[in-house]
């Protein structure tokens, strides 16, 4: 049976579309969105951090991990511009080094970012329970405790990722420098995915939302004893917990979704797994973009830091203005 020159055009680039997505994507997509994250979060989060070192006077439990958190986040964002970069030119080599780099640093910032929004979740709460500090958890050295175990806890849990990645890069010459998904092994890649998901993101996940319902049924116990209104901090501790929900599930469904599509049992067509992998690519910039939204966390949270900032900022205008 003789086919028209249109029914052959058109399965021709059914065949090849994994030739053709993928890149499209990463090109068009990825690279001005990596770009944009970059812009929007890297001013942000840098006078975050220098707001933090150079006119907060006096630190406390919550300041502790909101400034790893907007260290954790700066560090992350600088990565883009070369991912942006590599992207937009089609380039798939990498240096070594800088591949294990850029994944150990992405993927730590990701799970240290929502384990670090928990514990200010519970230090606020605490902070309502006991407003003169008594909890042990609001001293300042309980705070520089649990975020040293919370780098070691993310490290220990990211460290098989980089296993699997210097092995994917031996396989492949030590030139090609693929994303979680798309490592070695799919079944053994399947499994520490499922894990990680559970106690990198799951876990982390419910203890924000337990922390923030706790938290807000206490504040609306307040506001009606009281009569005074605690909306602004229920909304903000909302706010958070819905972030991180919005945010991250779609790259967490879609990653485990993309590896389970390469499985050999499954037998998929070519076709269907791009399509996946588009869909997945799609969910990785959302995933990453709380590292440009946490900055807004941090003045909602705290208003010493805010007011330390507005502080700073009205010193800094007398000076020009004496000087002019």
């Amino acid at each position: 049976m003789n086919c028209s020159p249109k029914a052959k055009r058109l399965t021709s680039i059914m065949e090849n579309c994994s030739s053709v997505l993928s890149p499209l994507l990463e090109k068009y997509y990825l690279s001005p969105m990596y770009g944009l994250e970059f812009t929007i979060g890297f001013i942000g989060n840098l006078v975050v951090v220098l707001g933090y070192i150079f006119c907060l006077p006096a630190w406390k439990s919550t300041n502790v991990y909101l400034f790893n958190l907007s260290v954790s986040d700066l560090v992350f964002l600088c990565t883009l511009p070369e991912l942006s970069y590599n992207y937009a030119h089609n380039l798939k080599k990498f240096n070594t080094a800088l591949c294990m780099i850029n994944r150990y640093i992405l993927h730590v910032n990701l799970y240290s970012s929502i384990l670090f929004m928990m514990w200010v979740s519970v230090d606020r709460f605490l902070l309502i329970c006991h407003p003169h500090r008594q909890h042990i958890l609001l001293t300042l050295k309980a705070s520089l405790c649990i975020t040293i175990l919370n780098w070691i806890w993310v490290t220990v849990q990211i460290s098989p990722l980089i296993v699997f990645i210097i092995t994917d890069l031996e396989q492949n010459n030590w030139t090609v420098c693929r994303d979680f998904a798309s490592l070695g092994n799919p079944q053994v890649i399947l499994m520490y995915s499922i894990i990680l998901t559970i106690s990198g993101y799951v876990i982390p996940l419910i203890g924000l939302f337990l922390a923030s319902q706790k938290m807000v049924s206490v504040l609306i116990k307040r506001e009606e004893m009281c009569g005074t209104s605690f909306q602004r901090p229920v909304r903000v501790v909302r706010s958070a917990a819905i972030m991180f929900l919005v945010l991250y599930t779609p790259l967490h469904v879609m990653r485990i979704v993309r590896i389970v599509s390469r499985l050999p049992e499954l037998n998929l067509s070519q076709c269907v797994v791009d399509y996946i992998n588009g869909a997945y690519i799609v969910t990785r910039p959302i995933g990453f973009a709380q590292s440009a939204i946490n900055p807004v966390f941090y003045f909602l949270m705290t208003d010493s830091f805010k007011e330390a900032l507005q502080d700073k900022w009205r010193q800094i205008k007398r000076m020009i203005m004496k000087q002019v």
